[in-house]
């Protein structure tokens, strides 16, 4: 079976991401070793299958600003929490793997919310089911259905804030249909 050539062009965005996270792997960021690694980066895009990275065209830099300040505040209240549920309640906790269907179907902003909400104390996405996308969410202290659904909420408004900073027009667009100015973000 033969695929379709991605354009150099198409493929540049990943290549660029290579390229850093070779030099992060090393710890060396010298001309020589980004060359090394933009050889390598294209040897692996042209060999394996990797699915073109696909950019919206914008980027909020005012709203990445704002959700920055806003993720960085529930690190740490994710933190605290976790220190108060290993202190206070220990074992008792009760944890719950929750189902969240989200809006966009893009691969990046499918794989941008995962990331976001595992890097919080207390969630980590265990599965993502690209075709319906949804994403699986191991949370912790979720006992009854309301705290299901402000887990669920709590998905949702970060995937709206990514959404609102790096999604297509039309996406921003359904967005503000849906919410109607209500999911607290300009």
């Amino acid at each position: 079976m033969s695929r379709q050539r991605i354009s150099l062009w198409k493929e540049l965005p990943l290549l660029i991401w290579l390229v850093l996270v070779w030099g992060s792997l090393w710890q060396d960021f010298s001309v020589g070793n980004l060359v090394f690694g933009a050889l390598i980066a294209l040897v692996v895009a042209r060999i394996f299958y990797l699915p073109p990275v696909e950019l919206s065209g914008r980027f909020n830099v005012f709203l990445a600003a704002v959700y920055a300040a806003i993720f960085l505040k529930d690190v740490v209240a994710g933190s605290f929490g976790v220190f108060y549920l290993a202190v206070a309640r220990g074992p008792a906790v009760r944890n719950a793997v929750v189902a969240v269907p989200l809006r966009s179907h893009s691969d990046l902003l499918i794989t941008a919310t995962g990331h976001v909400l595992s890097l919080v104390p207390g969630s980590l996405v265990v599965e993502v089911d690209r075709a319906t996308p949804t994403l699986y969410i191991h949370a912790l202290n979720v006992s009854n259905e309301e705290q299901l659904e402000k887990v669920r909420a709590g998905v949702r408004a970060t995937e709206a804030w990514l959404i609102r900073i790096m999604g297509t027009r039309e996406e921003v667009a359904a967005l503000a249909a849906e919410t109607d100015g209500t999911e607290g973000a300009p």
